[in-house]
């Protein structure tokens, strides 16, 4: 009771401490109220970790009834990712945002919502009281809506915020249908009333009530096809929001996924075929979108997409695990989940700070005018190439832990499918397959196109590396990636005790031993790691040699093209030009060409930009069938006073003849029932 008191206390002395500091400090005073929150939420979910219940209810009011707080095993891991991203995500920020410390009003709201924005995400892992909980989820809503429209004096950042807060109140609009059902049914705004509702109601009425929560919580994850705020909502941000977001936000649609399939315990594994079917195709649809863009910050939104597919795999094969009582492939399968949850907060965010220093060292993301940036930034480099490894899922590092689980859940279960179901594994294998494939390619591209080669473009401004206080962060993640790829069995330790949860929701056996897996990748890591560390003494020895020698070094035959230009390097767009001819019937790229002529051209040009074909199918045409058909309503609104007079007359006239119409046809309903 006194830790949520002060919970709500700290970010209050906060805003009160404000106007008493100058802007410079006020940063510094907004992240001491964040690390103490993190610092006291953590304590508690720690203690939870270890095996103490934490639960308290408070009274609430007549609108609201009673209010009970729960912490449980699954709440802990989710504070301590959000607790982890956002304490990194706001010491990178205090340094990023000193460039617009001359912006004061829009810094000042910048840093409230920032509060906010960690309260609200905390609070969303124990509230279990519908109302307050959709009062909290709204809370989050606007103050990243804040954080996004930083920059509100650019047209496409005003888009990219209003999209997505409108699609986050569609979000809001699905969850409220599934509060008010069961509240109706049961009589009850605490969660348990859901699991009250699936126990007496038929399978398929718990399955559509199910569906509603799904599409609330899939929308804010950014599940295909609820994903199209998402490529424009993280790259409008400043580059800490945009970590945070992709690294905690979205995974804040997660927990409430796995919230509700703890509570509902019903349909487990129609609910896993469903969750399989939609991660499939956000795997794979963000991943093959991601390759094509030329935005950097933009490619690693849709590798968000992408990761979520991967988490949804996870749990999808965890449910079909539980639903067959299948033991070993469903605590395969959520321990995946669990664990790239947090991987995917970890490799993200520090791709996502590297774009943020990259764009501050250039004043561009567009990676088409980047290019050698190894020789000016190497720290952001080599931070940014081991995220990049990371979440291609390559060893040692974590990405590779997270998705091997996942795999080894489908092959746990391949011995016991047939038919059907033989196919579904089948295609999650090639589906995990493809994503991982298409993953490394596109990081290839981007780490290859940014970091390596000759620079692409002029800039006025010297490019240098970020001060050390904002690499620091990302430093702090680099050693946690490394960690749960060197040592999984620690980590792992920790997911079983929210992996618990799951597997007690089938009564009659114990946790299945996922230690078998985790020795297995433990010795993988370790042999990589030895292999890197064994080709780093080499190449040292080798530099070592070659001190002592004198090197010297010309030009070497260029097929005719003696001068050396930047123009003769791959481009990203040449780098993916092969995988979008192959890929050309999926995807939607317009292009704008100018083609070579004559023996001496004067000018040529190619240019390409790729859009979201599900965007255009879902949003944009229905959104253009609205305006035609509005638009042939324009004449009401003329300009004419006498016109818009007849409108006020017609309207009360209206008012007063509809009661009166009402009243004459149930007359006339009475007499059709006499006759």
């Amino acid at each position: 009771m006194e830790a949520l008191r002060l919970f709500l206390t700290i970010p209050l002395i906060a805003f009160a401490a404000m106007p008493f500091v100058s802007i410079k400090w006020r940063g510094i005073v907004a992240y001491i109220a964040v690390i103490l929150n993190a610092i006291l939420s953590s304590y508690v979910a720690i203690d939870v970790l270890g095996g103490e219940n934490y639960q308290f209810v408070f009274s609430g009011n007549a609108v609201t009834g009673e209010i009970p707080v729960r912490i449980d095993a699954l709440s802990a891991w989710f504070i301590l990712i959000i607790n982890f991203t956002i304490l990194t995500g706001g010491l990178y920020g205090i340094y990023y945002m000193r460039e617009y410390l001359t912006m004061r009003n829009s810094i000042n709201l910048h840093i409230v919502a920032f509060i906010l924005l960690q309260t609200a995400l905390l609070s969303l892992c124990g509230l279990q009281n519908s109302i307050v909980f959709l009062l909290a989820w709204e809370i989050m809503a606007l103050s990243a809506f804040v954080l996004v429209i930083f920059e509100h004096n650019k047209v496409s950042t005003i888009k990219a915020g209003i999209n997505y807060l409108i699609q986050s109140h569609v979000s809001i609009i699905f969850l409220l249908l599934g509060f008010v059902w069961v509240s109706a049914k049961t009589g009850s705004y605490d969660f348990e009333a859901i699991s009250q509702f699936s126990h007496e109601n038929s399978s398929s009425v718990s399955l559509m009530l199910f569906i509603f929560f799904f599409i609330g919580f899939a929308i804010k994850s950014g599940f295909v096809p609820f994903h199209t705020w998402l490529p424009y909502a993280h790259p409008a941000a400043p580059a800490h929001v945009s970590g945070i977001m992709s690294g905690v936000l979205i995974k804040i649609g997660i927990y409430g996924i796995l919230r509700i399939i703890l509570l509902q315990n019903t349909n487990l594994e129609v609910i896993g075929y469903i969750i399989i079917a939609f991660s499939a195709i956000s795997g794979i649809y963000g991943v093959m979108l991601a390759i094509l863009q030329h935005n950097l910050k933009r490619l690693l939104a849709y590798h968000s997409i992408e990761n979520i597919g991967i988490i949804g795999l996870g749990i999808g094969i965890g449910c079909v695990g539980l639903g067959t009582q299948n033991s070993a492939v469903a605590s395969l399968g959520f321990a995946g989940a669990l664990l790239h949850t947090l991987n995917h907060s970890l490799f993200k965010s520090q791709l996502f700070f590297s774009a943020g220093i990259v764009y501050q060292a250039t004043h561009t993301v567009q990676i088409e005018k980047l290019g050698g940036l190894i020789k000016k930034m190497p720290q952001t480099a080599f931070l940014f190439l081991i995220a990049a490894l990371a979440i291609s899922g390559l060893p040692p590092f974590n990405g590779f832990i997270s998705e091997f689980l996942i795999y080894s859940g489908l092959y746990n279960w391949l011995p016991s499918a047939a038919g059907g179901i033989l196919i579904t594994v089948i295609f999650s294998v090639l589906a995990l397959v493809l994503i991982g494939g298409l993953a490394l390619l596109c990081f290839t591209k981007a780490f290859g196109v940014v970091f390596l080669g000759n620079p692409r473009h002029h800039f006025k401004q010297q490019i240098t590396e970020a001060p050390f206080g904002q690499i620091l962060p990302l430093y702090f993640i680099t050693a946690l990636i490394v960690s749960i790829g060197l040592f999984p069995n620690a980590f792992l330790a920790i997911v079983n005790k929210p992996l618990n949860l799951f597997i007690a929701l089938n009564q009659g056996y114990a946790n299945a031993n996922i230690s078998e897996s985790s020795e297995i990748l433990q010795m993988i890591s370790i042999s990589f790691a030895s292999l890197l560390v064994f080709s780093a003494i080499v190449f040292g020895i080798r530099r070592m040699v070659q001190k002592r020698h004198i090197i010297s070094s010309d030009e070497t035959w260029g097929c005719g093209y003696t001068g050396e230009t930047a123009k003769l390097q791959y481009t990203a767009n040449s780098f993916a030009r092969s995988y979008s001819k192959l890929f050309r019937f999926i995807l939607l790229i317009f292009k704008k060409e100018k083609a070579v002529e004559d023996v001496f051209p004067s000018h040529a040009e190619f240019e390409s930009s790729p859009y979201d074909k599900i965007e255009r199918t879902l949003i944009d045409k229905p959104i253009q069938s609205i305006r035609f058909f509005m638009s042939k309503f324009t004449f009401l609104q003329n300009g004419r006073l006498q016109y818009y007079i007849i409108y006020g007359v017609t309207f009360i006239l209206a008012i007063i003849a509809i009661p009166l119409i009402y009243e004459k046809l149930l007359q006339l309903i009475d007499i059709l029932k006499h006759l």
